[in-house]
């Protein structure tokens, strides 16, 4: 797995340079084995290659080269043609090696597909635990070398219930999905919001401290209660918030210490957010006054 997560790491340049050695190599010996011997088999590898890691576009560039190759093979190897059978056999080969790009770009968008399931929450399009955890973890390793904090939100929703008991479960369902979709858009691109279960949501922030996390939650909370009221639900946000300046031991660590600073929203009054900073253990609770809806 760590090879095949290296090579999708490569660029278009690489593959392409790879790509038309192989069919090079291939080429030449399909020649000196010559036009008895089978090769067709060969002159898949570079396409099924460059099809999956490089793109439809370039498998159908190598699915040509390929056929133009096996061709010039064939006739250097000694075969002889009538132009006719020349041109036939080399839209065949042409014509077979395309079909398997298609094939190939067909199960690749869906193997991408069922990767991005695999890793979202299927109802809101939010990270799942699983992906959250894994993104955490990396930004734990990367916040341990570059001595830069980050900051998790954890986010509860008060009255969902309400919601639920009073609007049905499609309004429950529509409820949390718009509070993805609104976060997301108030957060930075390389800010992650996860649901980590019923109405509980988790927001990662890199390279963010206490004061640029201060800053982002109120603007956050203030959007999401604006809409809340706009479409006239019940709801409203226990939010805590955790800076690490140093790195907790685990992923379980740092997500008990998060909530249990949102359970002190929920302990005083909920619709409101309370700030801490990890260092080495939660402290420096800070209260930041609930913001108007």
């Amino acid at each position: 797995m760590d090879i095949i997560a290296y090579l999708e790491k490569r660029n278009n340049l690489f593959w392409i340079v790879t790509g038309i050695s192989f069919i090079i190599v291939i080429g030449i010996l399909d020649y000196l084995t010559g036009y008895e011997m089978a090769f067709s088999l060969f002159y898949l590898f570079p396409v099924t290659l460059l099809t999956w890691f490089a793109g439809r576009r370039i498998g159908f560039a190598a699915s040509l080269a390929s056929a133009l190759m096996w061709l010039t093979a064939d006739i250097a190897s000694g075969n002889t043609y009538s132009r006719a059978v020349m041109y036939w056999n080399g839209i065949i080969r042409f014509s077979f090696f395309v079909i398997v790009t298609l094939l190939l770009s067909a199960l690749r968008r869906a193997h991408e597909r069922e990767k991005e399931l695999a890793r979202s929450d299927s109802l809101t399009g939010a990270a799942n635990t699983r992906s959250f955890s894994e993104l955490v973890h990396m930004e734990m390793e990367r916040a341990q070398r570059n001595k830069r904090p980050f900051t998790l939100a954890y986010v509860d929703l008060d009255n969902f219930k309400a919601v639920n008991d009073h609007f049905g479960h499609s309004t429950g369902d529509r409820v949390l999905s718009t509070i993805v979709s609104r976060a997301k858009s108030q957060l930075r691109k390389v800010d992650v919001v996860a649901r980590l279960g019923g109405d509980e949501f988790a927001f990662l922030m890199p390279e963010t401290d206490q004061p640029a996390a201060q800053a982002a939650i109120q603007r956050v909370q203030r959007y999401l209660l604006d809409e809340m009221l706009r479409n006239k639900w019940p709801v409203t946000f226990s939010i805590g918030v955790l800076t690490c300046q140093d790195i907790p031991a685990s992923f379980d660590e740092l997500l008990k210490c998060a909530d249990d600073v949102m359970y002190s929203v929920k302990n005083n009054g909920k619709d409101s957010v309370h700030f801490a900073i990890y260092e080495g253990a939660c402290n420096d609770h800070r209260k930041i006054p609930t913001l108007p809806g």
